[in-house]
């Protein structure tokens, strides 16, 4: 097994070291001092985007996360080479936490009470929760679903939506021709979809305007998914009561962004949840050992859906 690692953005000393320790014998090759005709299996995390096509002994590519938008997305992807991506129950906690904690924050009046605080009010007149909640879970797969579960359990109403029918779930799932109908039943909105070319820009004012007054966005998706002029746009009117974004149109957020001095938008550097390398590299090495003999492979990407 010789590995090629391309993610220029990226700390990969420690995805060396993991790989290393479940197997000394993979040979380990890190952009930009690839052998393009050695390498047979390629990890990629927002990697150049010329370099697929240089590979000739090519028999996986694997993505270093749960996304595959950056190798879908690639003009020089190779044909016929099987694309895997990362699962792993580490990113479902990470993510849910997170977005309880946004959650949590619009609900409980959060940034209310900092200002309250700078401003040295002590309010105890108003009602500390927003009432009623209820949570529309865009996107519902592994991530999403998760989330779902545990914001039910803690005793909100909670309604998802998938672009296909999902059976067995704890929570109703709106699907295909439903989303208008989720959309109305909602005043919080969580966006966990994959970025594909029919999730680009879909939280934008055609969704907005779908909205009931004052909904809240929680985006953790991938920031080509939001349209954040859109989103300022509608804060101001007043059809979304603010925002919880991890994700962003542009990474980093300019310095020229509103987005940075809005009062009703917070933001984080797109790590609600990160892999964890000590379960993502012995996927890497068991899709490696099945492509070699033939068997299925695990959490292999569908071209046509794109994810």
């Amino acid at each position: 097994m010789k590995i090629g690692i391309i993610a220029p953005k990226e700390r990969v000393d420690g995805w060396v070291r993991t790989f290393k320790k479940f197997d000394e014998k993979i040979q380990i090759f890190v952009y930009p001092d690839i052998d393009y005709d050695k390498i047979d299996c390629i990890c990629l995390w927002k990697h150049p985007k010329d370099v697929l096509g240089k590979f000739n002994n090519l028999k996986l590519i694997h993505s270093m996360g749960a996304g595959v938008d950056h190798i879908i997305n690639d003009p020089s992807l190779p044909k016929g080479i099987p694309i895997c991506r990362i699962s792993d129950e580490k990113l479902s906690f990470s993510m849910t936490n997170y977005i309880i904690t946004a959650v949590l924050f619009h609900h409980r009046r959060i940034l209310k009470y900092q200002k309250d605080k700078k401003e040295k009010v002590w309010d105890q007149y108003t009602h500390p929760e927003i009432l009623p909640v209820n949570i529309g879970i865009l996107g519902f797969g592994a991530l999403g679903s998760d989330a779902a579960d545990k914001l039910q359990y803690m005793g909100f109403n909670v309604l998802g939506y998938s672009l296909n029918k999902k059976v067995n779930t704890k929570v109703k799932v709106y699907h295909g021709d439903g989303l208008d109908e989720f959309l109305s039943k909602i005043n919080m909105l969580v966006c966990i979809v994959p970025y594909t070319n029919k999730t680009h820009h879909l939280l934008d004012e055609k969704l907005f305007k779908k909205l009931k007054k004052g909904t809240y966005l929680i985006n953790v998706s991938r920031g080509k998914v939001q349209n954040e002029n859109h989103i300022l746009k509608y804060i101001d009117n007043g059809t979304l009561s603010g925002a919880f974004l991890d994700v962003f149109e542009t990474e980093p957020l300019p310095q020229s962004s509103d987005i940075w001095n809005h009062e009703k938008i917070q933001i984080t550097p797109h790590n609600a949840s990160i892999t964890n390398e000590d379960a993502a590299v012995p996927q890497i090495i068991e899709n490696y050992k099945r492509v070699v003999s033939g068997n299925t492979l695990l959490n292999q990407v569908n071209i046509d859906n794109e994810y």
